[in-house]
């Protein structure tokens, strides 16, 4: 069994690379396909980051009318769609070659880019507009289920925990690119050009919008010309054909879906959820919660948030590269809660304390500290002034009695939300992959896709709403209470959580 286990968690391929000493055809045919997801996952993470921190001034730009809690919907809009086309890429994905699904959603990614970029257009329900557009954006990001369960099946259980980490240090790639590119182009302004004879507004939102729409279509010609089918079974031998073969003539045994432990597919889904929507907690929030609490503009926001999200993608690589380690030595098991603690630290650092308060929109005014006519004199110069007026609105009423974030508290909680949540990520379905097996994973990908995406639509609504009607303290109490029953959850069934060869070889014993 000790030889079983170091199996489980030997990590022999180098990133991004598989054995270059092999010159069998098959094999060099394999990852070059592999490698094409990661690259699939990589420009799909640049897609969705290239945005994110735009979204809000974006919202606000275009239709005065919507408010925080709206944004909430517009940033879930994006997961619901992914978690309605997860299932059925996924089902695609089983019987059909995996580039159907793949041309396909990344075809409508790309169109919803587009749509997006015009966004501004209609002369009202514009929000309503851009919810759409990012439903749709989301509903082709559903070919992350394809991408997992195609590396999944490509690679033995030897190569996964790597395999896996690999296509994490891709998407953390696309999550660094992502805001470094919305930081580089908030250059452009708000008001940037205007092509009149497409009836294009190029500024600093739609223009990366329409960057993520041509690395779409990148990606597309890569599927087209060189992604090739390939499964292996769990010791890396060849049970699939280079070029596609019809499920039904897959050499799968009916036991083997009887054998997967449901228990533990239920609680890795569940883990799952719970981690994602932790994160889709904290990318919602950042924006409204630092132009709230360090009084940022719009483009400000846009830019350090950028700079810090690319700077938490850097840090995330780092972390990919020592789980590949760290579970080497330990498993992965040790590490997925390992990072849900360092997790909790984060947001329980996060918690606003003192007695310093936010600097509140337009004017002080309930802020007795200032002398009543000197609050008068800046309440009468906001409001004639044309500049933009930064702080936490005096309409959220926990503005004035919950005490100011300090920028080190946020900081430090985005570091360590940039250890835990990627070391979370990669494990969790590193260890789903293996629990499920050589059976076809594209359904239960999906599921676990689908997952994800329900925690991404959830999310941001709960956040948002909470945020806005109680502030920071609430929402992060939270939070560090849903962290707590994952690490409980997590421990009650840690016995389970193991590779389906592994605890096959047991059930023989």
């Amino acid at each position: 069994m000790s030889r079983l286990l170091e199996s489980e968690s030997d990590e022999s391929t180098p990133l991004l690379t598989g054995d270059v000493d092999s010159d069998d055809a098959a094999y060099k045919s394999r990852w070059r396909s592999i490698r094409v997801m990661y690259f699939t996952m990589f420009l799909s993470s640049v897609g969705f980051t290239i945005v994110i921190t735009s979204i809000w001034p974006f919202l606000q730009r275009i239709d005065t009318t919507a408010d925080a809690s709206f944004l909430g919907w517009v940033v879930a809009a994006y997961s619901l769609g992914q978690m309605v086309a997860s299932p059925l890429f996924g089902l695609w994905s089983n019987h059909r070659p995996r580039r159907e699904p793949l041309v396909c959603s990344i075809f409508i990614n790309v169109s919803a880019n587009i749509y997006y970029a015009y966004v501004n257009l209609p002369s009202s329900e514009n929000k309503y507009h851009m919810l759409m557009a990012r439903a749709f954006v989301g509903f082709g990001a559903g070919n992350v289920a394809v991408v997992r369960s195609y590396v999944a099946g490509a690679t033995s259980l030897k190569e996964r925990t790597s395999a896996m980490a690999n296509m994490s240090a891709c998407q953390a790639l696309g999550f660094i690119l992502g805001p470094a590119l919305q930081a580089g182009l908030s250059v452009i302004g708000e008001t940037g050009w205007t092509l009149e004879l497409i009836r294009l507004q190029l500024n600093m939102y739609t223009a990366p919008a329409l960057l993520a729409a041509c690395f779409g279509i990148i990606n597309i010609l890569l599927v087209i010309l060189v992604l090739r089918e390939h499964r292996v079974d769990d010791h890396g031998k060849q049970i699939r054909a280079i070029n596609y073969i019809a499920e039904e003539r897959v050499s799968v045994s009916l036991d083997v879906e009887g054998d997967i432990d449901q228990v533990a597919v239920v609680t890795s889904n569940a883990l799952f959820f719970i981690i994602l929507f932790i994160f889709a907690v904290f990318e919602t929030i950042a924006t409204p919660l630092s132009m709230d609490m360090f009084a940022w503009t719009r483009k400000q926001a846009v830019l350090y948030n950028g700079i810090i999200l690319a700077c938490i993608g850097f840090e995330s690589i780092l972390v990919f590269l020592a789980v590949k380690v760290i579970s080497k030595r330990f498993g992965d098991r040790p590490v997925l809660m390992g990072g849900l603690i360092v997790i909790f630290c984060g947001f329980f650092i996060l918690l606003p304390w003192g007695n310093t308060y936010p600097k509140i929109q337009w004017a002080d005014i309930h802020n007795n500290s200032h002398p009543p006519q000197q609050v008068i004199a800046a309440a009468m110069l906001a409001s004639n002034s044309s500049v933009e007026p930064t702080g936490c609105p005096a309409d959220q009423a926990w503005c004035l009695y919950t005490p100011a974030i300090h920028l080190a508290q946020y900081l430090t909680s985005d570091f360590l939300i940039g250890v835990g949540y990627p070391a979370c990520n990669v494990m969790s379905y590193t260890l789903y992959s293996k629990i499920l097996g050589p059976k076809p994973q594209g359904v239960y990908m999906g599921w676990l896709t689908a997952s994800g995406s329900g925690a991404r639509t959830l999310g941001p609504v709960f956040v948002s709403q909470v945020y806005t009607l109680l502030g920071p303290r609430w929402a992060f109490s939270l939070i560090c209470g849903i962290v707590t029953v994952a690490t409980l959850l997590l421990a009650g069934m840690y016995r389970r959580l193991v590779a389906f060869s592994l605890r096959y070889t047991i059930i023989q014993e």
